[in-house]
């Protein structure tokens, strides 16, 4: 019983083949705060890169209506006209932060788990509706490490924005006295300079949360010594019938050998141990054939089957065992062995009366 509960622990690394199957299950070690931490980190440095860019715009949309669209007759058709021009701007403005977010988070990805595409995490799955497991997610491990992260996610965040606010405090306190443009300016570099901190911060939580991650994904993966066992009955095949199967195999290429034994010219014995059955046929062969051997039990039933056939048996040691140890069945034999065969053949044909 002990044996069977040590042999049911999951204490065995995930096989390959196990990892196959999780992968494409969908089951990857993922860290979803890495993709969103490169998002935050991109957009950014696309705000730093098209600053100019943006200001044009921003400055042409709010500047617009005042200068160009006062004088303007309320009509449908300028009214449409106006809105498909502000939509086209607003959406040159999206273009370059979106594109960059869609290439960032398809990296951050794939730098996690590679080329993945597959349907079944999105499944429906009734299993999920059980509230009594459901409840046991709540309450797992796994809840509290996940409440734990966003509490430190939290912290840190508050920890930079009050450091960074409070650092500013005498810049801030001057923006009463400065100009629109100078405090747009002022409040953009501040907002840039917290946004960059707080990214490279969750960027950092978020590989140590792929780590963790990791450890949770082969940890949950583990194989028992039965796993494993099972593993390899279900992909090498049970021992047991490739046993009977090569079982079968050796007994059907027996009877195929047994039935030509009543071909062969002539049987060679040790006596006892061994016998092998050749034949010569100088048209259609270069040399004599070994087209049955067998050793002790297999070599009498050799010999019961050449005497109820007729075909002559003779005794020779030496040559016996030589074709046994040198030949297979099928095979012809030996060129330093053709004058011992030839002068058995010879022998055999001259009790017979026949001449080849």
């Amino acid at each position: 019983m002990n044996l069977q509960l040590f042999s049911g622990e999951k204490t065995e690394e995930a096989t390959p083949q196990k990892r196959r199957e999780t992968r494409k299950k969908g089951q990857v070690a993922k860290s979803m705060d890495i993709p969103g931490a490169a998002i935050m980190l991109g957009g950014i440095f696309c705000l730093l890169m098209f600053n100019d860019f943006y200001m044009k715009r921003i400055t042409w949309l709010f500047t617009d209506a005042f200068i160009h669209r006062m004088s303007t007759d309320v009509t449908i058709a300028n009214i449409m006209q106006m809105l498909g021009q502000y939509a086209i701007q607003i959406l040159l403005l999206l273009a370059p932060v979106f594109g960059i977010v869609v290439v960032l988070a398809l990296a951050a990805s794939y730098a996690q788990v590679g080329f993945l595409l597959t349907g079944e995490p999105i499944m429906p799955k009734f299993s999920k509706l059980d509230p009594i497991k459901g409840f046991k997610n709540i309450v797992s491990i796994r809840s509290a490490v996940e409440f734990v992260k966003s509490v430190l996610k939290m912290s840190v965040i508050g920890y930079l924005v009050y450091t960074t606010l409070n650092g500013a405090l005498h810049e801030i306190s001057k923006t009463a006295y400065m100009s629109v443009e100078a405090i747009l300016h002022f409040a953009g570099g501040l907002t840039v300079n917290l946004g960059i901190k707080v990214g490279v911060a969750l960027f950092i939580l978020a590989i140590f949360d792929y780590m963790y991650q990791r450890y949770e994904h082969n940890k949950g993966i583990r194989m028992s010594k039965q796993d494993i066992k099972d593993e390899y009955k279900k992909s090498e095949g049970d021992p047991l019938i490739k046993g009977k199967i090569r079982e079968r195999q050796r007994r059907m290429a027996m009877q195929r050998m047994m039935q030509e034994v009543p071909n062969a010219d002539v049987i060679i014995t040790n006596p006892t141990h061994f016998a092998v059955a050749l034949k010569y046929d100088n048209s259609q062969m270069a040399a004599p054939q070994v087209i049955a051997k067998g050793q002790d039990h297999m070599a009498l039933r050799i010999r019961e089957v050449a005497k109820q056939n007729r075909v002559v048996i003779m005794e020779n040691k030496p040559l016996a065992r030589a074709l046994f140890a040198r030949t297979e069945i099928g095979e012809s034999i030996p060129a330093d062995l053709f004058q011992a065969v030839a002068e058995v053949l010879a022998y055999v044909y001259k009790v017979r009366g026949k001449t080849k």
